[in-house]
């Protein structure tokens, strides 16, 4: 069987994680599209790219023997560029969050239906060790059903790039929620994506032009710059089957520290997943606290489960697991089925920050 032929289309940050992912798999990167030429040149040297097309159009009609794409762009454009790729007849891997809402979410699941291709997302923080440890004492029945959980990502000082598109709604589609969606999949990854009902939530824009509130997230923007998304967010879900999740979100918030976690309460265990952090803030260690709470023979216990130290923090696993899905080697750990669900509840908490009203869920 010969290799499976990719092309990345954006050559940003995140591109290095996808082709590590997809050449470890066995696949092979054949091509690069960025609207500026010369970046997919030096993404592609010493990669051996040797393709590079300034738009995903141009990839598609250049390299006709690709299988698949990843896109990693501006918010904005996943929508478009993945159902580009899908209705020309190729897989597609992209970054999260799926699209700026619902119905672009709806939309890309539509077009994978259509083509018969693999939609997947990057929602890496399901292939980390810990998650996937944790994952799997849940699916053997060791947690029981997960009554309700609460997935934060609260920075104290993290508002990326003042001025760019991830502080432009226009392109975005907002701030901290939408950015910082990866606790919120996890929760529901460890629920099983109950079917939501309503939800009531709150935004807030404190610090959003104030410039000490960068942190380690490059260097601000003009001193005049766009700054129409919230900061932070606070929200309560209730689902069909009796289950709830408590969401908290934030760039800059007044806290002791970053905290990165998602904890569960169930029938007949507890658990919590916790990024563990230096005192500055950076993800020094690249490894979560990952526990289990029990009870035995009328004992209260702990269970310290102890997993690999992950550097790429899943980004190489999930990409990897793109590929093995589409070999046929494994099943795909997110679907667009679910990424429409994550969509659909950061729809209804922005409608219900405006409205200030609870929001029932379609």
């Amino acid at each position: 069987m010969s290799s499976i032929k990719v092309g990345i289309a954006g050559a940003g940050s995140m591109a290095p994680y996808h082709y590590d992912g997809f050449t470890r798999a066995g696949a092979e990167v054949i091509a690069v599209a960025d609207m500026d030429i010369s970046r997919a040149e030096a993404f592609g040297k010493g990669r051996g790219i040797k393709r590079f097309y300034k738009d995903l159009s141009s990839m598609l009609a250049g390299s006709p023997e690709l299988d698949a794409v990843s896109v990693i762009t501006p918010n904005k454009f996943h929508k478009a560029l993945v159902v580009e790729a899908l209705e020309n007849g190729r897989h597609v891997y992209c970054e999260k969050p799926p699209a700026l809402n619902a119905a672009e979410a709806q939309a890309m699941l539509d077009a994978a239906k259509k083509s018969g291709k693999t939609l997947m997302f990057n929602f890496n923080n399901r292939a980390r060790p810990e998650s996937g440890a944790m994952k799997r004492y849940i699916d053997e029945g060791r947690v029981g059903k997960i009554n309700s959980a609460q997935a934060f990502w609260i920075r104290r000082t993290g508002v990326p790039r003042f001025g760019g598109w991830f502080t432009t709604k226009a392109l975005s589609g907002g701030g901290a929620l939408i950015d910082l969606p990866h606790m919120l999949d996890l929760a529901l990854h460890f629920m099983d994506f109950p079917e939501p009902d309503y939800l009531l939530g709150t935004t807030y824009n404190d610090f959003m032009n104030n410039r000490a509130f960068k942190g380690q997230f490059g260097i601000p923007g003009p001193t005049e710059s766009t700054g129409d998304v919230e900061t932070s967010c606070h929200a309560m879900v209730t689902f069909k089957t009796g289950q709830s999740l408590m969401i908290r979100s934030s760039w800059a918030e007044m806290v002791e520290r970053e905290m990165v976690s998602v904890t569960f309460q169930g029938q007949k265990a507890g658990g919590k997943v916790e990024r563990l952090f230096g005192i500055d803030g950076r993800d020094e260690t690249s490894i979560d606290s990952c526990r289990l709470f029990a009870e035995e023979y009328g004992n209260q216990v702990d269970l310290v489960i102890k997993t690999e130290k992950d550097e790429s923090m899943g980004r190489i696993g999930n990409a990897m697991n793109f590929i093995d899905a589409l070999a046929g080697r494994a099943k795909p750990l997110n679907t667009p089925e679910q990424a429409l669900i994550l969509m659909k509840i950061i729809d209804a908490l922005y409608e219900s920050a405006s409205t200030g009203k609870p929001v029932k869920i379609a």
